[in-house]
């Protein structure tokens, strides 16, 4: 089968479509004939041996995918550390979903990473309905939410639902059209970073008071600046170190308005069948009405791997980058 290959520890130059051998299924495991791939920032760590539990290369690049189960025909989009840019892959059935009705393999392997991302980083921050700890302020003021690289995979996920949710969405981007076109979706405050300081607008916008919670994904001095942006007992959702810098905190802050920081990692939640499959079917009914539905700015061939992690790398992506496999 053909397969992208991480070559060695490196930047995108190092990806390579390569011959591989297919997998042998292990007892219990189902043959999925892959047809697309999302391309996620994660790739782009475990590319270069930084991010957790990558094996050293040689190796199969590639963590969320779409496309028919061998053995029964049923269209699927599944999640893994590595392994699912080829032609095939060998999976556990708990680690795979419907695709949803009428999507394509192209839409269907852009939903899993950021829509449960984002829908999971809701229901920590306890914005849900099936929260642990709901924040039930809505029926006094409407709630608000920050969210960082809003014009990102993650980020057009997290303000389709947040609009579901009748949140008031604030997004940060490094152009005025990625923001106009995320306000296309719902965005209703648009903050150019590049332009304004996004604490400062955040205060601004919501006449000194803040937000409920903070979508995170920058780290360094971001984590501290998000934290300042909250109003009492609000929460920042850690799901990302883009900078590459370890995260700073406001203890100060944090104890001046009872703030509070979560850790969100979607590779160790993956693992919890129940939260996963919960989540899913509290999305479900948006899905089937039309309402959420992935952004999608690039679908490659699987041959332009590297041109795919440099656009993420560049920043120069909008929504979700695909790979078409075969």
């Amino acid at each position: 089968m053909k397969a992208v290959v991480v070559t060695r520890s490196g930047g995108p130059e190092v990806l390579e479509v390569r011959d591989m051998p297919d997998p042998q299924p292990k007892a219990g495991e189902v043959i999925v004939r892959v047809e697309a791939v999302g391309i996620n920032f994660a790739d782009t760590l475990s590319t270069r041996g930084t991010y957790s539990g990558t094996p050293p290369p040689p190796f199969i690049s590639g963590r969320e995918f779409a496309g028919v189960v061998e053995s029964t025909g049923d269209r699927v989009m599944g999640y893994t550390q590595y392994g699912a840019a080829a032609e095939k892959i060998a999976m556990k059935p708990k680690f795979l979903w419907p695709q949803p009705k009428g999507w394509s393999s192209e839409q269907s392997a852009a939903f899993p990473v950021n829509f449960l991302t984002a829908y999971l980083a809701y229901w920590k921050a306890g914005l849900t309905p099936d929260a642990f700890e709901p924040v039930l302020r809505h029926d006094l003021q409407r709630r608000r939410v920050l969210i960082h690289a809003a014009a990102g995979g993650v980020g057009t996920a997290a303000v389709q639902i947040g609009q579901l949710l009748s949140i008031e969405t604030y997004g940060t981007s490094s152009s005025q059209e990625k923001l106009d076109r995320v306000k296309k979706l719902g965005l209703d405050h648009g903050i150019n970073y590049r332009e304004t300081d996004y604490e400062q607008r955040v205060q601004e916008l919501t006449n000194g008071e803040g937000v409920d919670a903070v979508f995170e994904m920058l780290g360094g001095e971001h984590t501290a600046k998000s934290l300042r942006c909250c109003r009492p007992f609000g929460r920042v959702i850690i799901y990302g170190t883009a900078t590459g810098q370890r995260h700073q905190f406001d203890t100060g802050a944090m104890m001046a308005k009872s703030l509070s920081a979560h850790g969100l990692w979607l590779s160790i939640l993956a693992k919890d069948h129940d939260l996963i499959g919960r989540s899913l079917q509290a999305m479900q009914p948006w899905i089937e009405q039309g309402k959420l539905h992935p952004e999608i700015g690039h679908i490659l061939p699987m041959e332009q791997a590297g041109e795919a992690h440099r656009l993420m790398l560049q920043r120069a992506n909008y929504g979700k980058i695909v790979l078409k496999i075969g």
